[in-house]
């Protein structure tokens, strides 16, 4: 069951993809846009669950503002991709770090996603060619902010924000590596959320 801790984060990431909605990068459709970052903070910071959520709900958004102009049934698909490569995301980052991440983030959602539309009949190569400059733009501007903001997370030493920087550090180490900084806000429940 999330904490309330949990559910409020969500739902602040939830609002910050509804702002990023309204901020659009010129495109066909009218869906690229800043609702992603979120998401892929989420990713990083929370994990693949949390990450997930927020990206789909970040689309979702954004696809209500531009009136859904693939259809609500498409941007369902098209939701879930997004929780899908925010879960990606998060795994390559917790491997590999965030600009691997945004590195795989920024092929699987600028690239490959768009090309899954090709041999859908009505979309085509013309609909890969007109969305694939405005994809990568949003997915690099997204996917950089994400990155930016986790980083900074992290150097700060948010645990309320990073809840996995609390967990305690390694028997024997003398780094204070892993340990919450002095007066953090970091409880319990946040290493398990």
């Amino acid at each position: 069951m999330p904490t309330v801790r949990t559910l409020t984060r969500l739902a602040i990431l939830i609002a910050l993809s509804a702002v990023g909605a309204s901020l659009k990068v010129p495109a066909l459709t009218g869906t690229p846009a800043l609702d992603s970052a979120p998401g892929y903070f989420a990713a990083l910071a929370l994990g693949p669950g949390q990450g997930a959520v927020v990206a789909a709900a970040g689309h979702l958004l954004t696809a209500l503002t531009a009136g859904f102009p693939l259809t609500i049934a498409i941007h369902l698909v098209i939701a879930a991709g997004m929780g899908g490569c925010a879960a990606a995301v998060a795994a390559c980052g917790a491997r590999k770090g965030p600009w691997w991440a945004f590195t795989l983030g920024l092929l699987l959602n600028g690239v490959l996603f768009p090309a899954l539309f090709i041999p859908i009949p009505g979309f085509g190569p013309g609909f890969f060619a007109a969305m694939l400059i405005p994809l990568l733009v949003a997915s690099a501007l997204n996917l950089g902010l994400a990155a930016l903001a986790y980083q900074a997370a992290v150097r700060a030493r948010l645990t309320w924000v990073v809840p996995r920087l609390a967990l305690p550090a390694p028997a024997g180490s003398r780094s204070g590596a892993g340990r919450p900084a002095r007066g953090s806000a970091c409880r319990k429940e946040d290493a398990g959320a």
